[in-house]
């Protein structure tokens, strides 16, 4: 469902009350009335940058309202970091404590935006990118049953997390950098081979050439071939799953995994 950039959307200051305290977050969507289906967009470890935030309108333009919480409240107010500060926001991402409490956030977020008037409360989907692409994988294992499909990007993945793929019943599509040293090709076929084990449906999509990162224009590993890709196969995986009727599973003529330069 391609809304197109003529229609306009705002975006709302939102605060998420979470057993830790207020997360802020922005909530986007057009102003064309009636219910739509939502979309979690998590952040990367560089915080909720204004590259999110642009995504997330990107993301509103195609007919969803877009929720993308500060995962960092806890270190407010310096908890945004340029893409050239990168051990900055690594130190910042590995203070995160991903056990209970990022569950909770993530937990807090998605009955926010489920609970949005303008929400149709079945029709969740969630992303994001690096962090937010770990975190993504992680909602699929806790909270399959609160959302309707997960797309995460270049997420890091606890061994903790490859236990509980076996809670995934929605359907993942999982997009990766071939050549990212943070996760190589070795972890990623160990999660590959734990989907086939567990019998899951899936699509796994490996950019050969594209590093970490490769999808923000403002970093330099940024692919523009892999971004604009990745964003047609988004697209057209959440209208699947969220636009339209579906029975949550994917259709056998969906690739189980496929590479592309």
């Amino acid at each position: 469902m391609d809304k197109g950039d003529n229609v306009p959307i705002e975006e709302v200051a939102a605060i998420i009350s979470t057993p830790d305290g207020q997360m802020p977050a922005f909530l986007y969507k057009s102003t064309e009335p009636g219910k739509k289906p939502a979309i979690m967009l998590l952040m990367e470890a560089f915080g909720l940058t204004p590259h999110i935030r642009e995504v997330a309108a990107r993301m509103a333009h195609e007919g969803y309202v877009v929720l993308t919480p500060d995962l960092y409240y806890r270190e407010l107010p310096n908890n945004k970091f340029d893409y050239s500060d990168v051990e900055q926001a690594m130190a910042m991402m590995y203070r995160l404590n991903f056990g209970q409490p990022i569950e909770e956030d993530l937990r807090a977020a998605i009955a926010y935006v489920k609970s949005q008037p303008d929400v149709v409360s079945e029709r969740v989907g969630v992303t994001g990118f690096c962090l937010g692409g770990g975190l993504t994988f992680l909602t699929a294992c806790r909270f399959s049953d609160e959302i309707a499909a997960a797309a995460p990007f270049y997420g890091m993945v606890l061994d903790e997390w490859i236990e509980a793929m076996s809670n995934i019943t929605v359907p993942i599509y999982l997009f990766h950098g071939g050549v990212d040293p943070f996760i190589p090709l070795e972890r990623i076929q160990q999660i590959e081979s734990r989907f086939k084990e567990l019998g899951k449906e899936y699509i796994l999509k490996i950019y050969p050439d594209a590093d970490h990162g490769f999808f923000c224009h403002e970093r330099s590993s940024y692919n523009r071939l892999a971004a604009e890709d990745s964003w047609h196969e988004l697209t057209r995986f959440f209208h699947k799953y969220l636009q339209i009727s579906s029975n949550n599973s994917l259709s056998s003529d969906s690739p189980v995994n496929e590479s592309k330069n």
